[in-house]
């Protein structure tokens, strides 16, 4: 449990109910960020998201958001990217040949699962998680190619694999998580994986 102050912000199209609900059962002082704020107060900030790259991209930069959060980063500061939260923390996305940059905290391009395999775009539903970076604090307690919730067509593909902390295979092996210092972002939905997701939430909490 946590009483930690975090800044969750709300762009207009993130997944905020289930989040913002995960956060505060966890003990969490959870603020929804809309504008610039102060943010020297908050121990953490997440960036959860659904929808397009584009979207996500545009509605920051109208809230002014987008260097806030970069700046944030900057702090040492946990930061946490969920799904959409995650992908924009690249330089750019192929999702309708958007022109619309990322965040550009790594380096890479976020692109669509090839039509081939058989399978179904988007990926909807449970799918395993395998741990490349052991001591990547998120995964703390958590069991190896452990099962977390995905609902997404588009995944980052990084320049610098050795920010990689976890890989999921969906037709092929992707970056289903990434770590760096205090940056970390995860391509699935810990609000949706139940126990494992809270468990996942928590570590984060718990950082300094």
């Amino acid at each position: 449990m946590s009483n930690k102050r975090v800044g969750l912000i709300d762009y207009g199209a993130g997944n905020m109910r289930s989040v913002y609900k995960a956060l505060t059962y966890l003990g969490a002082d959870v603020t929804i960020i809309t504008t610039p704020e102060n943010l020297k107060e908050f121990h953490s900030l997440v960036l959860p998201g659904v929808g397009a790259f584009a979207d996500c991209s545009i509605s920051l930069n109208k809230q002014n958001l987008f260097e806030t959060v970069k700046e944030f980063t900057k702090t040492g500061r946990p930061f946490l990217g969920i799904c959409v939260g995650y992908q924009i923390l690249f330089e750019l996305s192929e999702e309708f040949h958007s022109m619309e940059p990322g965040l550009s905290l790594f380096k890479g391009k976020v692109e669509k699962f090839p039509d081939e395999h058989g399978l179904k775009i988007p990926q909807i539903g449970w799918n395993q998680v395998s741990i490349v970076k052991q001591d990547c604090p998120l995964y703390s307690g958590i069991p190896d190619n452990s099962y977390f919730y995905f609902v997404h067509s588009y995944h980052p593909v990084p320049s610098d694999e050795s920010i990689i902390a976890t890989t999921t295979d969906y037709g092929h092996k992707f970056a289903s998580s990434v770590w760096k210092d205090n940056v970390m972002a995860t391509q699935f939905h810990p609000e949706k994986s139940q126990h494992l997701g809270l468990k996942l939430l928590d570590n984060f909490l718990q950082l300094d």
